[in-house]
């Protein structure tokens, strides 16, 4: 088992926060997989992200990779609270209670409705805590441990005496704030240029110092030279505090407690780190991979307003010599073809965007090197607190052997959602090396 501050996680495997971890059923099936330790939502914003048939995604021929043009998930944040709620006060099928943590991916574009998400879901962990207490005084009815699996966020669920099982129900629920996705358009990742997240890294900090239980991640984008390493844990280690506590004993004589000595602990807001979000602006061909969306998509000359610039050229462009090209006498040499055109040549491209997200197999030694990056710094850390800063591998965990590679690099958890994209849930019993790919 790992412990991420107040979340347990066993076995240390996860789905990250990805397409495939959607709406309730996707969720639903994640949860009830034994391969996993905890579930990761797909990232959510406040009222849902514009999505359309340009965002997409298409695997690799040759290897486990791929390449997508998604943006956030087109359902709410109170969507995803509902299912969690739900998922969370529902017994498992063998009529225990669920003990597998829910960590909610979010993001947003102000402070001020970051503030407001955070608060939402605290109000979340509070209800999960107002139900659970009230089940020990059998205020709710449990339902038979024999129900048919639960198939939709309107089944019927039960508060059984999970206190006895989680101390705290809070616990189950942690934030992960998604700061580093490629493809949203004129908004390129903030955690590229990290001062400038800093105003949303305050909000997260004061959530957690007004509730120390809360459980804080941040998925970053691949970082590619080693002073972004530094800068990202030289800002982290702002927010660390030293909280001081009291400690007590019985006075002779008298029955009042007196203080003896305080204790000091460093605590830092941020519990985990996320390593790593796809490699944007990527090109994939449509002859090399198992699909070709763009065969299907909106017209790529329209895209939405929210998915990812494609810097057309401004004149229409294939892989053939202009109509009229100078004559090599009045250059001195042959100008080189110009890139096809998303406009002209769609199907050529297995995007119709046609720049992605690149994930998988090829992404992986990059996101082994970020994960090593920041584990030698974190470990080497004077800070005690940023010491106890976990990572979660993501990049290529495309097998056994994949995901034994990102522990010895680091990581304390891993994650996957290329191979969950290809195989389903069945990914997690590869990762486990009980199935095949």
């Amino acid at each position: 088992m790992v412990r991420i501050h107040t979340l347990n996680i066993e076995p240390a495997v996860v789905n990250s926060s990805c397409a495939w971890a959607s709406d309730y059923e996707e969720l639903r099936d994640l949860y009830d997989s034994p391969y996993t330790g905890a579930v990761i939502t797909r990232t959510a914003t406040f009222n849902g992200f514009s999505e359309d048939a340009s965002n997409t995604v298409a695997l690799a021929k040759s290897t486990v990779s791929s390449i997508n043009s998604y943006g956030y998930s087109p359902h709410p944040l109170s969507k995803y609270l509902e299912w969690i709620y739900t998922i969370l006060t529902t017994p498992m099928l063998d009529g225990s209670p669920p003990t597998k943590p829910v960590i909610i991916s979010i993001t947003a574009s102000t402070p001020t409705v970051l503030t407001e998400m955070v608060e939402n879901i605290q109000t979340l962990r509070k209800k999960l805590r107002a139900s659970y207490s009230a089940s020990v005084f059998g205020d709710f009815a449990p339902s038979s441990p024999g129900q048919a699996r639960r198939s939709s966020p309107g089944a019927s669920s039960s508060n059984q005496t999970l206190t006895a099982f989680v101390p705290d129900p809070a616990t189950l629920v942690g934030i992960e704030l998604n700061t580093s996705c490629p493809n949203i358009k004129d908004a390129p990742p903030p955690s590229y240029n990290f001062q400038f997240l800093l105003p949303h890294l305050d909000v997260l900090s004061s959530a957690f110092y007004a509730d120390s239980t809360l459980t804080i991640g941040l998925k970053l984008p691949p970082y590619l030279y080693q002073t972004r390493f530094v800068e990202v844990v030289r800002f982290l280690h702002t927010y660390t505090r030293e909280v001081r506590t009291a400690t007590f004993f019985r006075g002779s004589g008298n029955n009042h407690a007196q203080p003896n000595q305080h204790v000091s602990r460093f605590l830092n807001p941020f519990a985990y780190l996320a390593c790593t979000n796809t490699l944007g602006n990527c090109l994939l061909f449509a002859e090399d991979s198992l699909t070709n969306p763009s065969g299907t998509s909106a017209d790529p000359e329209r895209p939405s307003a929210d998915s990812m610039e494609t810097d057309e050229p401004t004149s229409p462009a294939r892989f053939s010599s202009p109509s009229n090209p100078p004559s090599p006498s009045s250059t001195g040499s042959t100008p080189p073809p110009h890139p096809p055109s998303p406009s002209t040549t769609p199907s050529i491209f297995a995007l119709p965007t046609p720049l992605g997200g690149l994930g998988g197999d090829a992404l992986h030694p990059i996101a082994l090197g970020n994960v090593y990056s920041f584990a030698r710094l974190l470990a080497a850390h004077p800070d005690p607190a940023m010491r106890r800063i976990r990572i979660i591998g993501i990049g290529g965990v495309t097998s056994a052997a994949a995901a034994a590679r990102m522990r010895q690099a680091g990581a304390s958890v891993v994650g996957c959602a290329t191979l969950l994209g290809r195989e389903g849930v069945r990914a997690f019993e590869i990762l486990a090396g009980h199935a095949e790919s």
